[in-house]
């Protein structure tokens, strides 16, 4: 099983280039950005196949050096069974906090690029280099058609695609 993780952390690896042909956050309150946040929509990882009701949640480690993102959601259906997987994340670029390091498992390490969000941080939008990932989120479990609109808006203008982007499942009571 370590073997099959270890490919696909590869694979994933190695489809992450570091060149990065778009314009990400200016400037990132990481403070504002370290909470709970829903996936809306996106283009997701093989690790994400199934999710229903997926879930980031991130939160600073003690000395503040490091920040736990913890990935939940239901697998393959609304009463599926809850799946975690626990990650790392570094900020790697200080000046703008929008360029991360993040580790879903050692020695694995992935660029995280937080290419847009609202000025409030209600919603954001987190890609990678080759732009074959995104992550389209939300501080609510429901995020209104003029907001997903503003986001692929935003997108669109700083470079980055807009093809291919799934909705997850979301039911929340």
């Amino acid at each position: 099983m370590k073997f099959l993780y270890l490919a696909m952390g590869l694979s994933l690896f190695l489809s992450c280039s570091t060149k990065i042909n778009f314009k990400i956050a200016n400037n990132v309150d990481i403070d504002k950005f370290v909470t709970t946040w829903y996936v809306i929509a996106g283009r997701f990882t093989s690790f994400e196949d199934g999710a229903h009701n997926p879930v980031e949640k991130y939160y600073w480690s003690e000395d503040r050096k490091m920040i736990h993102v913890e990935f939940s959601f239901l697998k393959d259906s609304f009463e599926g069974e809850k799946k975690t997987i626990p990650q790392k994340a570094w900020v790697y670029d200080k000046e703008s906090n929008a360029h991360w390091k993040i580790q879903p498992f050692w020695p694995l390490m992935l660029n995280y690029l937080i290419i847009a969000h609202a000025k409030d941080y209600s919603w954001s939008a987190v890609g990678v280099p080759d732009q074959k990932y995104l992550w389209i989120m939300s501080k609510k479990p429901k995020m209104s058609e003029d907001d997903y609109s503003q986001v692929i808006q935003t997108l669109e203008l700083r470079g980055y695609s807009t093809k291919n982007i799934v909705k997850a499942p979301q039911k929340w009571n």
